[in-house]
C-alpha cells in the first residue's frame, strides 16, 4: 500500500533515507578501516579521518567508473552503524522540539505536495 498522509509519506521518506544513509556508512566504514580505531586518536585529528575519508569516498563515488566496495554491497546494513544512529537518536524532549517538529511538518507537506 502507497503511504497516505503527510505523515505517512513523511515517514516512508525517511525510512527509505535512513537505509541509504547507513548503507553509505557501513561501505565508508569497511572500506576505511582507520574509521574502526579512531577513538584513539585526539578529536581534532579524528575530524580529520572522516573528513579524509570522506572526501576520497566522494572523490570514488563521483570519478570511478566504478565503486567496487558500493557496488558489491547490495542491500548492505551495517547493524553497528544502525545501533550508533539509534544511540545518537534524542527522545524529543530536548531544547528545539518544537523547531524540529515544525521542520519535519513543513517537509513533510512538502514530500505530500509532490506526490499530488
Amino acid at each position: 500500500d502507497e503511504p497516505t498522509g503527510h505523515k505517512e509519506i513523511f515517514n516512508h521518506a525517511h525510512s527509505s533515507l535512513r537505509g541509504v544513509i547507513e548503507r553509505t556508512f557501513g561501505v565508508w566504514k569497511k572500506k576505511w578501516s582507520i574509521l574502526r580505531d579512531i577513538p584513539h586518536f585526539p578529536y581534532e585529528k579524528q575530524v580529520e579521518i572522516v573528513i579524509a575519508t570522506m572526501a576520497l569516498h566522494n572523490y570514488i563515488r563521483r570519478y570511478a567508473q566504478r565503486d567496487i566496495d558500493f557496488d558489491e554491497s547490495g542491500n548492505y546494513s551495517s547493524e553497528e552503524t544502525s545501533e550508533e544512529m539509534e544511540d545518537n537518536e534524542h527522545d524529543g524532549d530536548g531544547p528545539g522540539r518544537q523547531e524540529i517538529e515544525v521542520l519535519r511538518n513543513a517537509i513533510a507537506q512538502s514530500l505530500m505536495n509532490a506526490s499530488t
